[in-house]
């Protein structure tokens, strides 16, 4: 069986495919180690691309777009390995940059998945957006990182170099245990994509699995290269998909109260972009709670079983608001928050 099993989900990125698979296939050497590209529907040249130059990779063909979630679903339905590694097209690895991670799930078993260091391959000594140095949400749902905070990306000086655990690894490139992996549902179709691995790193937490950051991993990742930022589609799959992260994941107790605070961060959102003449915005916020009143029972009866015997927040769960911190208190560095990791 394979022991470390490479993942690219390619939907319309041939550049990228020509660009850093090389670099990919040279550092990820190894006995165990078999790198596979899963094209989700691709409407440009990338099969064909990689049936010319990569005949020895393996190739993964979708009639259609599935999606970030249903593409890893049906691609590692089809593998069998220990360990997945999810890697976007974007992404420059570097020499040894799976040691570290195989080393961390390898001495605790106990760990679901794990994450690298992620720097932004255009400004290469600073923090990228996708997972930085470890991800985190606040009790609203809104996810942070170590060295990105909203738009503020850190400089990496080595201020988070520890292993370390925290609340959720990036898709961006993130190992899991493959047993974890399906034991804990697999990613959620209804996500389509974005926050999907916040969803499920969360329902690992509430099964007693750790997620880790090291520090000695490091890759490089572009970003937006398949959804640009800006994207109206791209923003209300992420205010839809939060929405859906609190339904499925929050302890009962927490649940009503802040699906009520919630509605009113995203009302005031909704009313900058408005403000701003930003229309088609607002309408993917009110899109997003359209389609998530729609299936609000369907994702609490997806609510787990573990998930029902927790009372209390998960300590990576930053218990302010992120939003309050970072505007009015002007906190805008991790380091600055009053967090339990910095104190």
């Amino acid at each position: 069986m394979t022991e470390i099993a490479i993942v690219i989900l390619n939907w319309n990125t041939r550049d990228y495919l020509e660009k850093f698979l090389p670099v990919l296939i040279e550092n990820s050497k190894g006995e165990g180690n078999k790198i596979y590209v899963a094209d989700n529907g691709s409407e440009d040249d990338s099969v064909e691309f990689m049936k010319a130059n990569y005949p020895d990779i393996h190739l993964i063909e979708f009639e259609k777009n599935y999606g970030f979630t249903g593409g890893y679903n049906k691609a590692l339905e089809q593998i069998e390995a220990k360990y997945y590694l999810l890697l976007n097209s974007d992404i420059e690895v570097t020499p040894n940059w799976l040691e570290p991670l195989r080393n961390l799930m390898d001495k605790d078993q106990s760990i679901g998945a794990c994450m690298p260091k992620i720097r932004a391959y255009h400004n290469p000594s600073y923090f990228e957006y996708a997972g930085a140095a470890g991800g985190f949400i606040d009790k609203y749902g809104f996810p942070f990182c170590r060295g990105r905070i909203m738009d503020v990306f850190e400089e990496d000086y080595g201020q988070y170099d520890v292993e370390s655990e925290i609340f959720w690894a990036t898709g961006a490139c993130m190992m899991v245990r493959a047993k974890a992996f399906h034991e804990t549902g697999r990613f959620d179709e209804d996500f389509f994509a974005h926050m999907e691995e916040i969803d499920l790193c969360w329902r690992m937490k509430n099964r007693g699995y750790k997620i880790m950051y090291t520090f000695k991993s490091v890759v490089y990742h572009i970003g937006g290269g398949t959804l640009p930022n800006e994207s109206p589609f791209k923003l209300f799959l992420n205010y839809r998909n939060n929405l859906f992260l609190l339904t499925k994941n929050l302890p009962s107790n927490y649940l009503s109260s802040i699906l009520r605070k919630r509605f009113f961060f995203d009302f005031l959102s909704a009313m900058v972009y408005l403000l701003k003449g930003e229309l088609k915005k607002v309408n993917s916020v009110l899109k997003a709670y359209s389609q998530s009143r729609k299936i609000h029972k369907k994702m609490k009866d997806k609510r787990s079983f573990f998930e029902e015997k927790q009372d209390s927040l998960h300590e990576e769960i930053f218990k302010g608001s992120i939003i309050f911190n970072f505007f009015f208190k002007r906190r805008k560095r991790f380091k600055k928050l009053k967090f339990y990791c910095n104190q």
